[in-house]
C-alpha cells in the first residue's frame, strides 16, 4: 500500500532554539531566553531557581540559536533542496506580543514570519506551525505568573486571533502546544511557573494544565472560524512505556505512567477530563478549576489530528533503584537497547508501537513531528561530515512507522524529523549535540562562524523523499 501519496516528509526546528535576535525586530524577553547552557540549567527549567532577566557568568544559547532570523532564506533553500513537503517551525510568543498583554500586535514580528512562510512556499513547502513552542513572554511570567494565571487564557487567544488571521492562506497546519506534558516535568520552561516557597505544586501545575487545555481548545475553535481550512493538532512527548518486568506491580506502574504521559491529549482529543484523572484529582483533594463554559469549549473543540515526538521508549520500574539517564522522561535502563551519546536508548521497534497505542486510543490521524539522533560529528579534513550513524537511525525508524502505515494501517500524515540544520539542544544547551543534516559551524560557547554545509545524511534524505520512503538505502 505505501504511504499516502501526499505524505508531509520534512523537518523541524523551535524559535527558541534556532532562531535568535533575541533583541531585534520589537522582540520582547521570554522564558526560554533566559535558560543557560550549564549545570543550572534544569533547576532553572523546572522552575526551582528564580531566572528571570540575563544574570552575569551565563551563557545563554537562545541569545543567538543558530540565527536563523538573518539565514532563514539561505535555510530554506537548502530544504527545498532536499524536496521538503513541509517545514514545522514555531513562533515566538513575544515576537508578536512583546510583553504579551499589549492591545495590538508587534507588525515587525508579524512581517518576519509572513516573509518566512512565503519563502516556504516558494520552493512548495507547506509550514506546520507550533504556537508555543515551551515560548512564554516574561512580561506575563513577571505580571500574572505565568500559566497558573487563567487570564492566559485570554492572551493565548489573541494571539491565535491573529496568527490565524493575519496567516490565512499561507498556513493550514498549526499545533497548539510543543510537548504539552512536559509541564509537569519543566514548569518554567513548559508554563513560565516560578514555585513560590511552600505552595502545592501539585494544585500550581494542574491548574495551569487546565488552562492550556482550555487555551488549546479555544484556538481549535477560532481557526476553524477563521479559516475552515485549517488543520489543529495537539503535540505530545511520545514514546511508551515498558514494564522493566512482568511482576503485575512493573506492568500497572507502566499503565500508570502511560496515562500520566498522554492524559493532555486524552482531553484534547477527546473532549474531556477522563475518569483517572478524576480520581487522581479527588485523592490529592484537588478541585479543578473548571467552568461550565470550559466543559462546552473543551467538548466541542477536539483536535483534528495527534501529533508527538519520538526518541525512545521508557522502561518503568516500581523499584527506586532502577532509574537511569535520558532525556526529561527517563525510566530504567532497558538490557535489550542500544543508547545514544547522550543515554538516549534507540528503539525503531518501540515507534511502531507508539504508533499502534496512539492510533488505537485516538482513531484520529497521527503526525510524527520530532524524531532524531543527536550524536557529535566530525568534519574531516576535506569538510564532509560522515554521519552514517544518523543515516542507520533515521533508516530504521522510517521502516517502523512504513510497517506501521502498511500493516497495522495506522493513519499516518506526515514526518518531519528533529533539527534538519543543527540547533541548541533543549535539555542541554549543547551544540555539540546535532541533529541536523545540514551542519553549523558553531560550539557550546558561542564560537563559529554560522556557515552552513551539508552532511552525508543530506542527498540521503532528499532520496527518501523523492521516493516517498521507498529508498532507504
Amino acid at each position: 500500500m505505501g504511504l499516502r501519496k501526499d505524505f508531509l516528509w520534512g523537518g523541524a526546528t523551535a524559535a527558541n532554539q534556532c532562531e535568535g535576535a533575541y533583541n531585534e525586530g520589537g522582540r520582547g524577553l521570554a522564558n526560554v531566553d533566559v535558560i543557560p547552557h550549564g549545570e543550572e540549567r534544569w533547576k532553572i527549567a523546572r522552575g526551582e531557581k528564580v531566572m528571570l532577566d540575563f544574570e552575569d557568568g551565563y551563557y545563554y544559547p537562545a541569545k543567538v540559536g543558530i540565527d536563523f532570523y538573518h539565514h532563514y532564506k539561505e535555510d530554506i533553500a537548502l530544504f527545498g533542496e532536499m524536496g521538503f513537503k513541509t517545514y514545522r517551525m514555531s513562533i515566538a510568543w513575544s515576537r508578536i506580543y512583546p510583553n504579551g498583554d499589549e492591545e495590538t500586535p508587534n507588525e515587525e514580528g508579524l512581517q518576519f514570519y509572513e516573509d518566512v512562510f512565503k519563502e516556504c512556499h516558494k520552493y512548495g513547502i507547506e509550514p506546520l506551525v507550533t504556537i508555543t513552542h515551551f515560548d512564554c513572554p516574561m512580561g506575563l511570567i513577571k505580571k500574572y505568573g505565568g500559566w497558573r494565571n487563567r487570564k492566559m487564557i485570554d492572551f493565548y487567544k489573541r494571539l491565535t486571533t491573529t496568527l490565524f488571521t493575519r496567516y490565512k492562506g499561507l498556513v493550514k497546519y498549526w499545533l497548539t502546544f510543543n510537548e504539552i506534558n512536559v509541564l509537569l516535568h519543566a514548569p518554567f520552561m513548559g508554563a513560565g511557573i516560578v514555585f513560590e516557597e511552600g505552595e502545592d505544586r501539585y494544585k500550581v501545575l494542574y491548574t495551569a494544565a487546565h488552562h492550556e487545555l482550555v487555551a488549546s481548545a479555544w484556538a481549535t475553535k477560532i481557526a476553524h472560524e477563521i479559516d475552515p481550512e485549517n488543520k489543529i493538532g495537539c503535540m505530545l512527548a511520545g514514546g511508551s512505556f515498558y514494564p522493566y518486568s512482568c511482576d503485575p506491580e512493573d506492568v500497572f506502574f507502566a499503565l500508570q505512567k502511560d496515562r500520566e504521559n498522554c492524559f493532555f491529549i486524552d482531553v484534547q482529543a477527546r473532549g474531556y477530563y477522563p475518569n483517572y484523572a478524576l480520581k487522581e484529582f479527588e485523592r490529592n483533594n484537588f478541585e479543578l478549576p473548571c467552568t461550565e463554559e470550559d466543559v462546552k469549549i473543551l467538548k466541542e473543540n477536539t483536535v483534528d489530528f495527534v501529533s508527538f515526538s519520538y526518541y525512545q521508549t521508557r522502561t518503568v520500574s516500581v523499584k527506586p533503584e532502577m532509574q537511569s539517564a535520558g532525556n526529561l522522561l527517563s525510566g530504567a535502563k532497558n538490557p535489550y537497547l542500544k543508547a545514544s551519546e547522550w543515554g538516549w536508548q534507540i528503539d525503531p521497534l518501540g515507534l511502531r508501537t507508539t504508533l499502534n497505542e496512539l492510533y488505537d486510543r485516538y482513531q484520529k490521524p497521527l503526525f510524527i513531528v520530532e524524531n532524531g539522533l543527536g550524536a557529535k560529528d566530525v568534519v574531516e579534513e576535506d569538510g564532509s561530515i560522515q554521519d552514517d550513524y544518523r543515516i542507520d537511525y533515521m533508516r530504521e525508524h522510517i521502516k517502523a512507522l512504513k510497517v506501521a502505515v502498511e500493516e497495522d494501517g495506522v493513519d499516518l500524515l506526515g514526518y518531519t524529523m528533529w533539527g534538519p540544520i543543527d540547533l541548541v539542544s533543549a535539555s542541554t544547551g549543547e551544540m555539540s549535540k546535532r541533529y541536523g543534516f545540514i551542519y553549523v559551524d558553531r560550539d557550546d560557547e558561542g564560537n563559529g562562524t554560522l556557515a552552513r554545509s551539508k552532511k552525508k545524511s543530506f542527498d540521503w534524505y532528499k532520496k527518501v523523499i523523492a521516493s516517498n520512503g521507498e529508498d532507504l538505502d
